[in-house]
């Protein structure tokens, strides 16, 4: 007797389209793909190099250099480039734009990307899903991207007030199937909070390296450098590009931070200067208790 055809579910998106394909668009796809919620992926971008190597990595199946072609029969395109090229990007996506696509983006900060949509995209504006995957690391390009990026991280939302329900839904559910817990926040709010926990702590790292590297002796220091240093100066290998702009978008929030990183310094070095011992044991548990207190609230692959 013949069996019966194994019933394979439909994937909830047949066709995306990546508008960069590097850690966060390679990871999407192949979160996807490897869950069987995408058909096709078109890849789309400024450097034919990564989309080579994406297709060859198979994180996308077909390279399209006309946004026409790349978005013709796509119903969601992920925009994962660095914030500043947000506006250029949507700008060169609407002469391909269906009135079904919807568009999102992974981007650091939000209140720029959402200007930048209420500029180009206009009567489009519905479609549009502002979003950024709480999940990067110090790697980039499409080599680094891997399928469980996402899983168990956050991803926050910042949908417009014109945003359909569907198409937030949709990218919602996208995520979803990339194994992310998906929250909402308001964009200005969701720039201040960023600026607090990850904004500031990646230039603080920047100009911790960069003033070792001006030292004299800098191959010596290195020679002697640790497992602390190491550990605490990771993030400042992630892409200059990008964060150069994430800075630049997020100016004020980020500066209000800085502001309160130097005064703790001033603190902790008049009391150096002064011999404060008692100063400088508060600060250092009242620091080490917040660390602890992270390290409870962190979900389980961070606890450390």
């Amino acid at each position: 007797m013949r069996s019966a055809p194994r019933c394979v579910p439909e994937p909830m998106l047949g066709r995306i389209t990546l508008v960069g394909v590097g850690l966060i668009g390679g990871s999407f796809a192949l979160a996807l793909k490897s869950r069987g919620e995408v058909g096709e992926v078109v890849g789309l971008g400024r450097t034919r190099a990564s989309l080579d190597l994406a297709q060859k990595l198979g994180i996308i199946d077909r390279i399209e250099s006309d946004p026409v072609a790349a978005l013709e029969g796509s119903q969601l395109v992920l925009i994962a480039a660095p914030v500043a090229q947000t506006a250029t990007i949507l700008q060169g996506l609407l002469v391909g734009l269906g009135k079904d696509t919807v568009v999102t983006d992974a981007g650091s900060t939000k209140a720029d990307v959402v200007s930048a949509a209420r500029e180009v995209l206009i009567t489009q504006l519905g479609r549009f899903v502002p979003g950024h995957p709480i999940a990067g690391a110090h790697e980039s390009g499409p080599a680094a991207a891997r399928a469980d990026l996402f899983v168990g991280k956050r991803v926050v939302l910042t949908p417009l007030a014109e945003t359909d329900g569907k198409a937030l839904a949709l990218v919602r559910s996208a995520w979803q199937a990339c194994g992310a817990h998906v929250t909402e926040m308001d964009a200005t709010r969701h720039d201040r909070v960023l600026a607090a926990v990850s904004h500031a702590p990646h230039m603080i790292a920047f100009a911790a390296m960069a003033h070792l590297a001006v030292a004299p002796n800098v191959r010596e220091l290195f020679d002697y450098a640790g497992s602390g240093l190491r550990d605490f100066s990771r993030i400042a290998a992630s892409n200059p590009e990008m964060w150069r702009d994430i800075a630049l978008a997020n100016r004020a929030a980020l500066l209000a931070e800085l502001d309160g990183f130097l005064a703790q310094c001033a603190g902790l070095r008049e009391a150096l200067a002064g011999g404060d011992a008692q100063l400088l044991l508060a600060t250092f548990e009242r620091a080490r208790a917040a660390r602890e207190e992270l390290a409870k609230l962190a979900p389980p692959e961070l606890r450390s």
